[in-house]
């Protein structure tokens, strides 16, 4: 699928998009670009409260993601909601050092494999920016270095995660060469939770759960109006 999408920029691609609540697919026409993940967002919300947005793991997002909690207190923020929802992009170290940004202390996770050396990833207090209270959102869609992230802050007692059970990746693969060109692509290694369970294939499942609201609305021109955003 990767290597059908990719092509040179400003050259165009057709999808065709299957939607649940369309009986047959729809084809949308998209012109290649590049694409640059949005930096983590914040703004105040009520009671103080600092609602940081972040979309992806890149790297360098962790420097970012702790400007916006100085911003966020500087603005009265006394308590955080980390919104990792749809967050499946990125970097694995990212998401380490993302969840040091709120623990102080403790195991954030580690990595091994039956022939790969346990490497365990634990908190750096000098590397904290945040104590107040932390509550974390996540979806079906929060993969990877969000779901490290998320099982770091759960497993420490640092704050709820709240949502649905995430998607469920966290391996290191390696690629092996073979002489007629083609590769074989060999996961080594997964990723586990300070509390010792796999995230690959199993997910985080929050503490308190709720379920997303998945009920359709109309699309424009199937007898139906755009919603409001």
């Amino acid at each position: 699928v990767v290597s059908s999408l990719a092509g040179p920029m400003a050259s165009s691609v057709t999808l065709g998009i299957v939607r649940e609540r369309a009986s047959e697919p729809k084809s949308f026409e998209l012109k290649r670009a590049t694409v640059v993940p949005p930096d983590a967002t914040g703004r105040m919300m009520e009671s103080g409260i600092g609602y940081l947005r972040v979309e992806s793991f890149p790297k360098g997002e962790e420097q970012k993601i702790a400007a916006r909690i100085q911003e966020l207190r500087k603005s009265g923020a006394k308590k955080f909601v980390l919104d990792l929802r749809d967050n499946a992009y990125g970097e694995v170290e990212e998401g380490i050092a993302t969840a040091n940004l709120f623990l102080n202390k403790g195991l954030i996770g580690y990595l091994t494999g039956q022939q790969y050396p346990r490497k365990s990833f634990l908190a750096d207090a000098s590397k904290a920016v945040s104590q107040e209270p932390l509550v974390v959102l996540v979806n079906q869609s929060t993969a990877g270095a969000a779901e490290v992230v998320a099982a770091a802050i759960l497993d420490n007692h640092r704050g709820d995660v709240v949502g649905e059970k995430t998607f469920g990746i966290g391996s290191v693969q390696k690629l092996i060469p073979l002489d007629d060109g083609s590769a074989l692509i060999l996961s080594v290694a997964k990723y586990f939770t300070p509390s010792g369970k796999e995230i690959q294939e199993n997910g985080v499942a929050p503490n308190v759960p709720v379920e997303a609201d998945h009920e359709f609305v109309p699309l424009p021109g199937e007898g139906g109006t755009a919603p409001e955003p």
